[in-house]
């Protein structure tokens, strides 16, 4: 099934578009949600949701600001703007920054499942006729310096993954032992140790929703178990995910 996330800080809109949806009769999870654009570019990074639903007057992050850093990052999912305003230059952003279409608030049920259907449409197209593709890029004229700036990249979008440094060692033909020094001398952190800096920061946050369980901020952040998450978390905080919740 296809994932999908809303983001919206109008918990109205939020619940609207959850209830109307036809879900599971269009092979989709039921949504995940977050209040704004930066909430809900962790939200693509720890999920890959197939299919977005964003608004574009947000607060923290615009919904404008989300599709710009989105699409590039996300390149085959599907954004579907939902606004409250009939703006030209909306439109035309929500557009040029690869949203596929564009709905006005209150959302109206039939036009809301059309749009699901086009984009579980294109997704199906997509899937069914994708290929391997090989990167032209020349690994062997890479220098360790783009090579150490490509790590942190990955790792800032792919912190909830299992991140191993022979990925990298071996497509740029560098020791493991010569990218984690010349890493941690760039950034001031180990390869995994910033990796894992991320994780704990993000679990924070996700710990300041009571509506998400603990065993379901574990599954987002990449933990094959609840218990491994819990140790981790309290190894760097000195404190439970529960008790972490409990002082809040």
């Amino acid at each position: 099934m296809y994932k999908s996330l809303i983001i919206d800080d109008e918990n109205p809109v939020r619940i609207a578009i959850r209830a109307l949806g036809h879900w599971h009769a269009l092979g989709i999870e039921e949504p995940h949600q977050a209040s704004n654009g930066k909430e809900g570019l962790s939200c693509c990074r720890e999920l890959h949701p197939d299919i977005v639903f964003v608004d574009m007057q947000m607060p923290i992050m615009s919904g404008r600001e989300f599709l710009e850093k989105a699409k590039e990052e996300f390149p085959n999912t599907k954004f579907i703007v939902v606004s409250g305003y009939d703006y030209f230059e909306y439109a035309q952003a929500a557009i040029k920054n690869g949203a596929m279409d564009y709905l006005l608030k209150p959302v109206v049920e039939e036009e809301l499942n059309k749009a699901l259907e086009r984009a579980v449409n294109l997704l199906n197209i997509e899937h069914h006729v994708e290929s391997d593709h090989t990167d032209s890029e020349t690994e062997n004229d890479i220098s360790p310096g783009n090579v150490i700036e490509i790590i942190k990249e990955y790792i800032d979008q792919n912190y909830c993954q299992d991140i191993r440094i022979s990925m990298f060692s071996d497509k740029y033909f560098f020791s493991k032992e010569y990218l984690s020094k010349l890493y941690k001398k760039k950034y001031g952190y180990g390869i995994y140790e910033y990796a894992l800096k991320l994780r704990m920061e993000r679990a924070k946050e996700l710990l300041r929703q009571p509506e998400l369980q603990i065993l379901e901020i574990s599954d987002r952040l990449g933990y094959s178990n609840n218990n491994y998450f819990s140790k981790a978390f309290k190894n760097y905080y000195n404190l439970s995910p529960t008790e972490y919740r409990e002082h809040l």
